[in-house]
């Protein structure tokens, strides 16, 4: 029983995966793939696994990355078939977290990505006033973005890009965006990361653009009280949520996400095939 309080045992989390396999599979395909395991349940301990483990079977896929001098070389995971997916979450791995990057290419970002995690008192409907203003400065730029529910309390923004850019200019940039996101809206907004400057605002956290970070995955089951998953979502739910002042509206379990896959497709698809240019600058957008 991995969700003790709802009831949501280890065969349904296996159950899930296999069913929204068709579309999370593209978010995963080739990119080296951190797991965050809960072998004993979401009220237990936990622990990241970045380097695959050596009982895996011969047709689990791996790439190895360079993790700096401390660690060399590592064999991820590369979770491409449904059949590998079924393995990481038979060993309780939860919570998938992706690289930005694929493997081949892995100075190589195919997005941005901003975590927008909101300090109490602030919450999730305070990110998607935020969120929203994200689309709107993007939109200045001729950029189009998408948002997901992080799964736990607060709302991810995904610029996509699958071009040629690296991180040495993704990352400064969504550093600048950030800036200027807080320098617009200081009672809202905060994009440094030290937590006493956090409360009753949401922190554009700009930091995961980079080479040696993961995001967690769209689709990807998180370890709160809930089986709740990070949920793609379309812009008019974010405003929807933000002017009824819902902040139950978005958030999804399992059940309900795999409800919304067969009704919606997969709405976070762009983000895996639409090329984008960042300008050189923020410019009058910002």
């Amino acid at each position: 029983m991995l969700w003790p309080k709802s009831g949501f045992a280890k065969g349904q989390v296996i159950d899930y995966y296999a069913r929204v396999a068709d579309a999370i599979l593209p978010h995963l395909r080739d990119r080296p793939l951190t797991l965050k395991r809960y072998p004993n349940g979401v009220d237990a301990n936990s622990f990241f696994e970045k380097r695959c483990p050596k009982h895996r079977p011969d047709w689990v896929e791996t790439a190895p990355v360079w993790s700096g001098r401390n660690e060399g070389d590592i064999d991820y995971c590369l979770c491409n078939d449904r059949a590998t997916l079924i393995w990481v979450a038979q060993l309780a791995a939860l919570e998938l977290h992706p690289s930005l990057s694929l493997a081949r290419k892995i100075e190589r970002p195919t997005v941005l990505a901003f975590d927008l995690d909101p300090g109490k008192p602030a919450d999730i409907l305070d990110c998607c006033r935020v969120a929203l203003r994200l689309r709107e400065l993007f939109g200045g730029l001729d950029l189009e973005c998408f948002p997901k529910t992080s799964g736990s309390k607060g709302l991810q923004v995904y610029l996509p890009l699958n071009g040629e850019v690296t991180y040495e200019r993704t990352k400064p940039f969504a550093q600048a965006v950030a800036q200027a996101l807080e320098r617009a809206e200081p009672k809202r907004v905060v994009s440094r990361m030290a937590k006493k400057l956090r409360r009753g605002k949401v922190f554009v956290d700009w930091s995961q653009n980079d080479q040696h970070k993961t995001t967690v995955a769209v689709y990807s089951l998180r370890a709160r009280e809930r089986p709740t998953a990070s949920t793609p979502l379309e812009w008019e739910e974010v405003e929807d949520a933000a002017e009824r002042e819902d902040p139950k509206a978005l958030s999804f379990e399992a059940s309900e996400v795999l409800e919304r896959v067969e009704d919606r497709g997969d709405l976070f698809a762009p983000v895996l095939e639409l090329e984008q240019e960042l300008p050189d600058d923020l410019g009058k957008a910002a």
